[in-house]
């Protein structure tokens, strides 16, 4: 008996207590694991609040997700308009794993599910569900999936993508918890970077609109505001391609006047039909009008194929139908690259509205300093009437009288010349009169000299400078009526040629009243090409045969081209 006490079994008590003391440490280890659990959600949250940036915002969101259940890869895709991911954002694969497997996924396959059914998704092996599609080559290894959409004021922004959960095991119901949290505070967390990036958009777009318009009301030339306008709108919006067209004269196409960006000499000078083309349907629209790729855009049914590289775009028109499309501003950015969401061309419908405004009050200062013009000329001609011709014509009566006096035949004549000369003068100072007062008179603007200002002026808008211009002779009097119709036409069409396709930085216009009209334009631009199209020379030489007289262009020594139009006058 006193031997077998020391080789007995331990008594039932004490293994109880080893028992109820090993599981006693479990649940700590449960509570210690669940408090670390519950401590890295808060302060997962916590960092997807910190910033304001919406692009780093995202970043953040995916890299606490992947942390917080412990997975090796995550990613978050942001869903667009059209149901299809406009941004991937990936985790835990470096750049050159991303680069090996190619384009970022656009929302097809498993990712898509989560698109169309926004409900959580846990596989233990993603492969086996119905919509998986599989890996592209030079993709991990991927087994273990969690999905968990995020929604920004009951809509749904995006989704949660995590795998390959580390050790090998599953992802659980304690994971999914954890993720559907960290999905509601990054929801809020979206929102604010969202409203943060719309509140300093529009202060952008605003300042833009102020700088504009200052501009214009300064006195800056057409040509400097909208080469500020592209610089501006392509800055904010992030664009790679800014153009603004212009509307021709009768008011059925478009032509392009700025192009800056990708591939910017394919659109530079274009004319547009309104019809068939992405900013003729702006303009017709009268509104915003988006897409998602203009390199496949249905409406664009004309032109040259102009849109290699280019994806999503945006054209606005910068007025209304009501108050006059004064242009169309268009913005389109690489193949690729985000959408122009709502967030975005909201403001830049103002932005177009405030340039139109701008436009109209520069051009209504325009004209009230032309009015201030107009009567000072005819506050010059006046003068030039009652005072010079008067003087003239006096003075021209006093010698007439005092050649009688006069014994020496020479002395004589010379005085009867100074008295032609001194009608001639008159008769010089009386066209010029009616040429002053012909541009003060609206519909009465009919004479060749006031029509050749119009039309020199008007030219300055396409060139960004005023081009120099000399006139002689009796212009308005001494030039018929069909003549003067088709003077000024060869002369629109020639300074219209040197804007678009000479790129000249000088023009020079003379017009003559000899014996012959000579209207001449010279240019210091790219000159004449080999093979260009001539069709606008030819018309220009039809109007000189018509007359009897001749046209020729020549390029210069010194660079650029010469025109000489010339038609004799009746004597």
């Amino acid at each position: 008996m006193s031997g077998a006490s020391e080789d007995s079994p331990v008594p039932l008590p004490q293994l109880r207590l080893d028992e109820l003391l090993d599981e006693l440490q479990a649940r700590l280890d449960a509570a210690r694991a669940t408090r670390d659990r519950v401590h890295s959600l808060l302060e997962a949250v916590l960092s997807v609040g910190r910033e304001l940036e919406l692009t780093q915002v995202l970043r953040h969101i995916v890299e606490a997700a992947v942390a917080l259940v412990d997975a090796r890869y995550g990613a978050l895709g942001v869903i667009g308009e059209d149901r299809r991911l406009t941004q991937f954002i990936p985790v835990g694969l470096t750049e050159e794993e991303i680069h090996r497997i190619g384009p970022l996924p656009s929302g097809h396959g498993l990712l898509g599910e989560l698109i169309r059914r926004p409900e959580v998704l846990r596989l233990p092996e993603l492969a086996e569900h119905p919509a998986s599609y599989g890996f592209p080559p030079n993709h991990p290894p991927m087994h273990g999936f969690l999905g968990v959409p995020i929604r920004v004021r009951d809509k749904v922004f995006g989704n949660l993508y995590l795998t390959e959960k580390r050790g090998g095991r599953d992802f659980d119901q304690e994971d999914e918890s954890l993720l559907v949290t960290l999905a509601a505070a990054a929801g809020v967390a979206i929102d604010n970077a969202r409203l943060y990036a719309q509140t300093r958009l529009r202060a952008q777009w605003m300042a833009a609109s102020a700088e504009i318009t200052g501009s214009l009301l300064s006195g800056s030339d057409e040509i400097e505001v909208l080469d500020l306008l592209v610089s501006r709108a392509g800055d904010i919006a992030g664009a790679d391609l800014v153009v603004v067209a212009l509307p021709v004269e009768d008011g059925r196409e478009l032509e392009v006047q700025r192009a800056v960006g990708l591939d910017a000499d394919d659109h530079a000078g274009l004319i547009l039909p309104l019809k068939g083309t992405f900013m003729g349907t702006a303009a017709l629209g009268g509104g915003l009008v988006v897409s998602a790729d203009v390199q496949t855009d249905a409406r664009i049914t004309v032109g040259p194929p102009r849109w290699r590289g280019l994806g999503p775009a945006v054209a606005v028109p910068i007025g209304t139908p009501e108050g006059g499309i004064r242009g169309v501003l268009m913005l389109a950015r690489a193949a690729g690259k985000p959408l122009f969401d709502a967030d975005e061309s909201a403001p830049l419908e103002g932005f177009a509205g405030q340039a139109a405004v701008a436009m109209e009050l520069a051009e209504r200062r325009r004209d009230a300093e032309k009015m201030t013009l107009l009567r000072e000329r005819d506050r010059i001609a006046r003068d030039l009437h009652d005072l010079a011709i008067q003087r003239l014509f006096a003075t021209g009566m006093t010698l007439q009288g005092a050649t009688r006096f006069i014994d020496h035949p020479e002395a004589s004549r010379r005085v009867l010349q100074a008295i032609d000369d001194l009608d001639e003068t008159a008769r010089t100072i009386r066209a010029s009169i009616f040429g002053l007062r012909s541009r003060t008179e609206g519909p009465q603007r009919t004479g060749l000299r006031s029509r050749a200002v119009d039309a020199v002026d008007e030219s300055a808008g396409l060139f960004g400078f005023a081009p120099a211009l000399r006139m002689s002779g009796l212009l308005d009097v001494r030039v018929p009526a069909d003549i003067a119709e088709d003077a000024v036409a060869v002369l629109r069409e020639g300074l219209s040629n040197a804007a678009r396709h000479a790129r000249a930085t000088e023009v020079e216009v003379s017009i003559d009243a000899g014996e012959d009209l000579v209207v001449a334009l010279t240019d210091n631009g790219v000159g004449l090409p080999a093979n260009g199209r001539r069709s606008g020379l030819a018309n220009l030489a039809a109007r000189a045969d018509a007359h009897g007289g001749s046209f020729s262009a020549e390029a210069r020594e010194s660079g650029g081209t010469r025109l000489v139009w010339r038609v004799p006058l009746g004597r």
